[in-house]
């Protein structure tokens, strides 16, 4: 029974019409359209990163001139007041100091 059940199941199956598959052409749109996309895209990010990365300017030429000026004008007193509520000890002073004058 074993021998020739598998032809007997093959010679029961009905028989399949073969599909033929046309071959359509592909044009040129249809080909540089997911290129275009992904250009698309990394223009996009490009100036997402542009706008996001810029700074805005807060102070004119004139602004700083001014604040320059007031700058100069700080009294002794109100340095200590300032130094004394920023909690800096001596050496933590000294430390920032020099490393912004080395910049």
């Amino acid at each position: 029974y074993f021998e020739n059940l598998a032809s007997e199941v093959m010679n029961k199956l009905p028989e399949k019409p073969q599909v033929v598959f046309k071959e359509e052409t592909v044009s040129t749109w249809t080909k540089l359209k997911p290129l275009l996309y992904m250009a698309a895209m990394f223009v996009g990010a490009a100036l997402i990163i542009r706008v996001a990365s810029t700074t805005p300017k807060s102070a004119t030429t004139d602004e700083v001139a001014a604040t320059e000026v007031d700058v100069e004008a700080i009294s002794d007193d109100m340095l200590d007041v300032a130094f004394d509520r920023a909690m800096l000890d001596d050496y933590s002073l000294y430390v920032y100091l020099s490393d912004a004058s080395v910049e």
